[in-house]
């Protein structure tokens, strides 16, 4: 019986009495291999068009790598393929200028896409057909020590920042309002919690300062 290749990272699988005096050099290629995918990163120059990444049997390829770098001037929305059948993760920075979209797309699936604007990094798995972001619907994110959201403007040169404060007396959940108010209104809270849009109170100098003196 010949050796094989693995599914996902197409390593050589050999079979007892095969290859003989070859294990020493198949099983460092190996481990080369395993390293590429746990630890690799490759900058992957893309293009305008579609770009496909490589997983070829017992050899370093740039679809293996840990981590991907996707860099290059596109004048148009592009996307990178991997090959179906693979089960793999990623982390993938776009690092493309051009206001164009990029995916990441396995084959025939699902993908996973880089807005026009969206110059940052993804944490994605491949599940042989389609390709998902594992951000995407996380059912808790915890922000430990008082640490940020950040929101940044049109080029990520400043962000808006959102954080706890420094002592909560006990746990505090908000519930955004379900739709949008209208011109002037402000956010109201019900006093447990349940957010929505209200029309704003005295809004002005001038009625605060009656208020005060008529009582």
């Amino acid at each position: 019986m010949a050796s094989s290749y693995s599914t996902d990272l197409k390593i050589e699988l050999m079979v007892t009495g095969e290859k003989d005096n070859q294990w020493g050099d198949i099983t460092n290629t190996n481990l080369n291999l395993v390293q590429q995918a746990i630890a690799g990163f490759e900058s992957i120059a893309i293009t305008s068009t579609n770009t496909t990444l490589l997983m070829t049997d017992g050899t370093l390829s740039n679809a293996r790598n840990a981590v991907l770098r996707f860099t290059g001037a596109i004048t148009a929305n592009c996307t990178v393929f991997v090959a179906s059948g693979i089960e793999k993760t990623y982390t993938v920075d776009n690092a493309t200028t051009g206001a164009f979209t990029v995916a990441l797309n396995q084959v025939g699936g699902a993908s996973v896409i880089f807005g026009a604007t969206n110059k940052s990094h993804k944490l994605v798995y491949l599940d042989g057909t389609n390709a998902n972001d594992i951000l995407d619907d996380l059912s808790t994110i915890r922000l430990p020590n008082q640490n940020e959201v950040r929101f940044g403007d049109a080029d990520n040169s400043n962000y808006v920042a959102l954080r706890a404060g420094a002592t909560v007396a006990s746990n505090l959940s908000f519930t955004l309002p379900t739709a949008d108010g209208t011109s002037g209104q402000a956010i109201t809270t019900d006093g447990a919690g349940a957010l929505s849009f209200a029309t704003a109170g005295i809004t002005t100098g001038k009625a605060i300062a009656m208020a005060i003196v008529f009582g």
